[in-house]
């Protein structure tokens, strides 16, 4: 597999040695680009990628792309882009600490300034807090929502950390899009309370991979 570093022989065998996060980092962007030059189909990507992050020696990551053409010698690409997550607050972003919405809505989205803590309330009303496209001020930032017969709702791209650590009183915290992100993007950290309401956290694709998405779906490969 030539897009994996060479080793000497030695025990345990080069095939045995542990990957790095580079080394998956890579085979991932091989995936990636296979996909958008139509080789292959979006399941097969999610499946493929799903093994890639799994592997845990070069032996489990050759198969995974040893039908694709793999160019030689290329340097591994970054794990996440700097320009989807600079490190400093973008001067014309706009840049809100709070949220509200009572009896009404409040939403946060597109580019703007996410604060290292936010905080989100709603009563009888909701809030949306869309972080695909926004600009952080920390490489750790805290959302504490509290929904008081009332909703809110925080998008993160696929690739973030998240971790989700509030809870729900007769009411619902949603845990389901805790996890990892790509080694080096923001770490979200959503804590606070819902009180017969709900704070939903979800992961959704950012627009670059809305785009791969719609390619696909020209070339008539199945979603």
């Amino acid at each position: 597999m030539t897009n994996l570093p060479d080793r000497a022989d030695s025990s345990p065998g080069p095939r045995q040695m542990r990957a790095s996060d580079a080394d998956r980092d890579r085979v991932a962007e091989v995936l990636r680009d296979a996909a958008g030059e139509g080789r292959l189909t979006l399941e097969e990507l999610d499946e493929r990628l799903d093994a890639v992050y799994a592997a845990r020696t070069y032996a489990e990551l050759e198969p995974i792309t040893r039908d694709l053409p793999v160019p030689g010698g290329a340097a591994a690409p970054a794990a996440y882009s700097a320009d989807a997550y600079p490190a400093a607050p973008a001067g014309d972003a706009p840049s809100w600490r709070t949220g509200v919405g009572i009896m009404g809505e409040f939403q946060r989205q597109g580019v703007w300034t996410v604060p290292e803590t936010f905080t989100a309330f709603a009563f009888w009303g909701g809030g949306k807090i869309d972080l695909r496209e926004a600009v952080f001020a920390s490489g750790e930032v805290r959302i504490r929502a509290f929904a008081l017969m009332g909703g809110i709702d925080v998008i993160a791209p696929d690739d973030m950390t998240v971790h989700v650590t509030g809870i729900g009183i007769m009411g619902g915290f949603d845990h389901k899009a805790s996890g990892p992100g790509a080694p080096g993007s923001p770490r979200v950290v959503v804590s606070g309370l819902s009180f017969w309401g709900a704070v939903t956290v979800k992961r959704k694709a950012r627009r670059e991979e809305k785009r791969l998405r719609k390619e696909l779906k020209n070339r008539g490969e199945p979603d």
